[in-house]
């Protein structure tokens, strides 16, 4: 049974320089092998990631995820049961949400700053899928 979850969370301390390096690197290590695939969309001090594949690995991930201490506040924004991936041909793409144009958060946010401890799961996945339809999701597939 294939799902897909979306989370968002707090950066813990002042993010240090390699600290989204790290979270890639861990991805691209341990995700194929799990099946996991997705997406994680930050700011300076925010993290937002959605994460599809088997029930059990995804659970498995997003439990080590709410005990990272590199996060706090972690939210449960979305969880569902999928018939087909929408990010599989990415191990783990990332997005840089301080570059995106803030019109363009504004489409899906009260406001043009990213808060998605505010945002619904439906219009945080809208804002994903906006994203990737605008290539602003990089990495390695």
């Amino acid at each position: 049974m294939l799902v897909r979850l979306l989370y968002a969370s707090r950066a813990a301390a002042s993010p240090q320089p390699d600290t989204i390096h790290d979270i890639m690197c861990q991805s691209h290590a341990h995700n194929p092998g799990k099946g996991i695939t997705g997406i994680l969309c930050h700011s300076e001090h925010v993290y937002m990631q959605v994460l599809e594949g088997g029930r059990e690995a995804v659970n498995a991930l997003y439990a080590k995820i709410v005990h990272d201490p590199r996060h706090t506040d972690v939210v449960l924004l979305h969880y569902e049961e999928i018939n087909e991936r929408r990010y599989a041909g990415w191990t783990m793409g990332k997005a840089n949400l301080a570059r995106i144009n803030p019109s363009t958060l504004l489409r899906f946010s009260d406001l043009p700053g990213l808060n998605p401890h505010a945002m619904s799961g439906k219009n945080s996945l809208a804002l994903i899928d906006e994203l990737m339809a605008s290539a602003s999701v990089v990495g390695h597939p």
